[in-house]
């Protein structure tokens, strides 16, 4: 294909497709009051859909180099990561259950920490470990497990808690000195990551603590009686040094693959599960996620079409097109990163090709550079985190048996984090003062 040759827009036909049959089926059956209203038209059928609609674009490329691109995307690096998580995380989960460590964590856990406090603290715990460990999906893959069963052991809603763990977990990715969007964000803009660091601090503080305190308000009603059995210590130790070994930097493939080893030989000593139970239960938790990583690999071969046809291009071409302040230019840089971040399903990726407009937006209306960094950050996060077809979404809402939509309902500090931006952005705030100095210059020039 020659570089000349663009679909503009309608590179998002697939992507379009996929997310209106398998988002607005889904709000239809809800208002119809059905069971499960986001199985009704199962997501994977619905990407189905959207890549047969991959014929109708770019008639003149042939439809087998269009399949090519198309194989090629499945296959991407990030996406095949994002799967293992998948599958290693359901294997954890299925080996804890089968030697009686979900239920001894779920029990430990209502015996000491009051229900009013359950939610709260799973989106203070998710906070702090994505902060040391500079990942969302990591953190995610750590504690859903553990936030969900103990959610379930407390009636709670299985909604708000997976919101929280995904609130707190993107907390720590759009802060963190290690997180890459961080990096990133900070590299791409020409920004010291310390001073990106304490603009987006200011912002998302009070986000959080407002989400905290919506959390408080809410999460101390459960929705059945509550009753706590015995616990035993050494089965809760594979949930322990899961959360340990995440805070400690520990990479998360090694993090699961020593949960899973630590549930077998805790189990297998104890005699609470025999090894072949043992495999068996790691093999039932990781089909449990074949679903969801077929539909990452699926989305990620859409993806893929959406860049090659120059849908990422014509979408940065036109939101910077309409930019005409400084007020519009740093809504346009949010917008532009968290609209990429949605659509390419990656923040990281989105922030990259954010970053060189950012740049040369900022120069043109004396934006800082760390002011930069931290709007293509937390636009970035934010929009991913309520995607439907985000990696953590799918998983926490694969695991706790709700749909994506009602765990949007509940994402309180990602609406709060972008109201608290958006609060910046329109009344002028935080500006430096080597940006007020370089507007009175070019008035005075």
């Amino acid at each position: 294909m020659k570089k000349e040759q663009r679909s503009g827009a309608m590179a998002f036909l697939p992507l379009g497709v996929f997310l209106g049959l398998y988002a607005g089926c889904g709000l239809i059956f809800t208002f119809m009051g059905a069971e499960e209203p986001f199985s009704q038209f199962p997501r994977h059928v619905a990407l189905l859909f959207g890549i047969i609609s991959i014929v109708f674009l770019a008639p003149e490329i042939r439809f087998s180099d269009k399949l090519d691109v198309f194989c090629k995307g499945m296959g991407d690096l990030g996406v095949m990561q994002i799967v293992m998580i998948y599958l290693l995380a359901g294997g954890f989960q299925g080996a804890a259950a089968s030697m009686g460590g979900k239920d001894s964590v779920i029990n430990l856990c209502l015996h000491f920490i009051p229900v009013s406090l359950l939610v709260p603290g799973v989106f203070l715990i998710c906070c702090l470990i994505s902060t040391a460990i500079g990942t969302s999906m990591g953190t995610i893959a750590a504690m859903a497990p553990v936030a969900i069963g103990v959610a379930g052991g407390a009636g709670l809603d299985l909604a708000l808690v997976g919101a929280a763990v995904i609130g707190g977990s993107y907390f720590g990715d759009d802060l963190s000195m290690i997180s890459d969007t961080t990096i990133s964000a900070a590299k791409g803009c020409g920004s010291e990551m310390k001073d990106k660091f304490r603009m987006n601090f200011f912002i998302a503080l009070p986000a959080a603590l407002m989400a905290m305190l919506i959390y408080t308000i809410l999460g101390g009603r459960p929705n059945g009686v509550i009753w706590t059995g015995g616990y035993d210590l050494l089965k809760v130790v594979p949930y322990i040094t899961v959360l340990v070994a995440a805070v400690t930097g520990v990479q998360v493939f090694l993090v699961l693959f020593i949960g899973i080893g630590l549930t077998g030989v805790i189990g297998i000593l104890q005699g609470s599960v025999s090894l072949l139970g043992w495999v068996q239960a790691i093999g039932n938790g990781m089909s449990d996620m074949f679903s969801i990583s077929i539909v990452a690999v699926l989305i990620s071969g859409i993806i893929g079409i959406v860049r090659y046809l120059g849908g990422v291009e014509w979408l940065v071409g036109a939101i910077s097109s309409r930019i005409h302040s400084r007020r519009g230019a740093e809504y346009g840089i949010g917008f532009l990163s968290g609209i990429l971040s949605a659509v390419l399903v990656n923040n990281t990726i989105g922030i990259i090709v954010a970053c060189p407009m950012a740049r040369e937006i900022g120069q043109k209306y004396t934006i800082a550079p760390k002011r930069l960094a931290s709007l293509v950050d937390i636009f970035a996060c934010a929009f991913l985190a309520m995607m439907p077809h985000d990696g953590g979404m799918m998983i926490v809402a694969e695991m706790a048996g709700v749909s994506p939509i009602r765990i949007m309902s509940h994402s309180y500090y990602m609406f709060f984090l972008i109201v608290a931006a958006c609060v910046t952005i329109h009344f002028g705030l935080m500006q430096t003062e080597e940006e007020r100095e370089g507007r009175e210059d070019r008035f005075l020039s």
